[in-house]
């Protein structure tokens, strides 16, 4: 636990900053709305989930301005660029997971400011009831007249209250942005990312139904205060014990009340303007010709694309968006480049894992089971690229690349880069390889090919004891599973001395 927490005590930090915001938030919002005079009237009708349902409604404003922020892939991509501090860049390799941490916070919020609502409606309601007593009936009753405003929304005990509020903005919007919230955040579960990522990708879009109703949503101000005039007029300590003497008593004139001016705008302003100027860069930038130069079919059910494009820079390990308009005109999916910055070109290899990579197979006309190597114009739009964990290899003095399955193709692109910057092919395989006397029998490859799964523990124990003080960077590309165990080796191998050896885990995330 300590390792980890050396290892991770950047992540930890950031993690314990963002809680203690959301606390400090919702305490302040709901001392705020539990102590002020302006709601001593509605804290009657209402009692304590007024300041349960307000203090929800800040911190999921809260969430909402952060949400966007970690997939603004260009910003990320200039973050990395311009941080000169390892320890921050690998803050920048886990924005989805950020992203993630975020929902679940606006998620728990908006279902407690839900809750908090349908027990303010049901206490409204109840308020026009004979039981609820004098000044509740008397607050109710407030607004029939012209010179009167209202606190109570629900106007009679007969009212029909889910109709009554499903007639308000408030109400309207309130269910328009739960119902998008449930869609996006049930589409965004492994299985149906992993089974059906077309739902997921579809569903997801439904944050511009989101914001718009969130940002609409307070103005219906179905919460209403005591206005700052009436608080100076109506002595509310005095007058909410004598309300028998509203308007006969000199010091309690009729209160007034009126709703809280929308503020969820303010929160989301700045980042919605930050991620359509992303968009409109990445609707330009997709908008530029791709020439495809040759498109090879491997018998591994793998479908190689080389491509170039006017201005396109890469480094080694960064990934692309492509889409096919043939196949599907909103569709984005990730891919990493495997080609070297230093060739004229840059490629990609696909694997057929989903119904979008067949259908790109089908449009290819890469069906076939065999090799095959042709070249053919296709319409095929590329965004990035954009940079990854993998980009960092170069700045640690001891690097370690493990891959799995098609999971290898971030490596390719290095260890190619590698094999040009060197120059001379047997410093390069020296480098890559671990250059020995002795070649494998089967490959021919002076690596000899070691059979079945590593040994973690014996790999990182050697690791260890051969660069005792070393930062080691340790990249992983592939399956889930195995990087829970690789992480986990990781922090267990990692000296909880500073200036001992120290394992810093990255893994790719899209």
């Amino acid at each position: 636990m300590g390792c980890w927490i050396l290892t991770e005590k950047l992540s930890v930090l950031l993690l314990l900053v963002w809680l203690g915001l959301n606390f400090y938030l919702f305490i302040d919002t709901f001392h705020w709305y539990e102590d002020d005079n302006a709601y001593i009237y509605t804290r009657i009708m209402l009692g304590s989930t007024l300041a349960w349902a307000r203090a929800s409604a800040t911190c999921l404003n809260f969430n909402c301005m952060l949400i966007l922020l970690p997939v603004c892939r260009n910003l990320i991509s200039f973050l990395r660029g311009a941080s000169i501090v390892r320890a921050l860049r690998r803050q920048l390799d886990k924005n989805i997971t950020f992203h993630k941490m975020v929902a679940y916070g606006i998620a728990l919020n908006a279902t407690i400011h839900i809750v908090a609502h349908s027990i303010n409606i049901e206490r409204y309601h109840s308020s026009q009831s004979k039981e609820a007593g004098e000044l509740r009936n008397k607050l109710s009753g407030l607004g029939k007249s012209p010179n009167e405003s209202y606190l109570n929304p629900i106007r009679t005990y007969e009212t029909n209250t889910t109709g009554q509020i499903l007639t308000t903005i408030a109400g309207i919007t309130g269910v328009v942005i739960t119902v998008a919230l449930i869609l996006i955040m049930t589409s965004s579960t492994e299985l149906i990312r992993r089974s059906c990522y077309e739902v997921f990708w579809y569903t997801h879009h439904l944050f511009v139904v989101f914001f718009t109703g969130l940002i609409i949503h307070g103005m219906g101000q179905l919460v209403r205060g005591q206005t700052p005039k009436s608080l100076l007029l109506h002595n509310v300590t005095y007058c909410k014990d004598h309300y028998w003497e509203w308007e006969n008593a000199t010091q309690c004139p009729l209160p007034q009340f009126s709703g809280n001016k929308p503020v969820a705008w303010k929160w989301v302003l700045s980042p919605m303007v930050l991620y359509i100027s992303e968009r409109i860069v990445r609707f330009w930038r997709f908008q530029q010709e791709v020439i495809i130069t040759k498109v090879v079919t491997h018998s591994s059910g793998v479908l190689e694309l080389h491509m170039k494009k006017l201005g396109f820079k890469m480094g080694a390990g960064q990934y692309v968006f492509l889409q096919c308009p043939s196949v599907s005109q909103l569709e984005w999916h990730p891919f990493t480049l495997t080609s070297a910055p230093e060739e004229d070109y840059f490629s990609v290899h696909i694997r057929v894992v989903g119904d979008w990579t067949a259908a790109l197979f089908k449009a290819f006309g890469a069906e076939e089971k065999a090799f095959k190597e042709f070249i053919m114009p296709k319409i095929l739009a590329v965004d990035g690229p954009y940079g990854s964990a993998t980009t960092d290899i170069f700045h640690y003095p001891v690097s370690v690349c493990i891959a799995a399955g098609i999971g290898v193709t971030p490596f390719a692109s290095i260890l190619k880069s590698i094999w040009y910057k060197c120059g001379n092919p047997n410093t390069a395989t020296h480098i890559a390889l671990h250059c020995d006397d002795k070649m494998d029998v089967i490959t021919g490859l002076r690596q000899k090919t070691c059979y079945g799964r590593p040994n973690w523990d014996n790999e990182f124990k050697q690791l260890a004891e051969n660069h005792p003080s070393n930062s080691i960077g340790v990249f992983f590309c592939g399956p889930k599973a195995l990087s829970k165990i690789l992480q986990k080796t990781c922090n267990s191998y990692s000296s909880v001395d500073p200036r001992g050896v120290q394992f810093h885990y990255h893994k790719e995330s899209f």
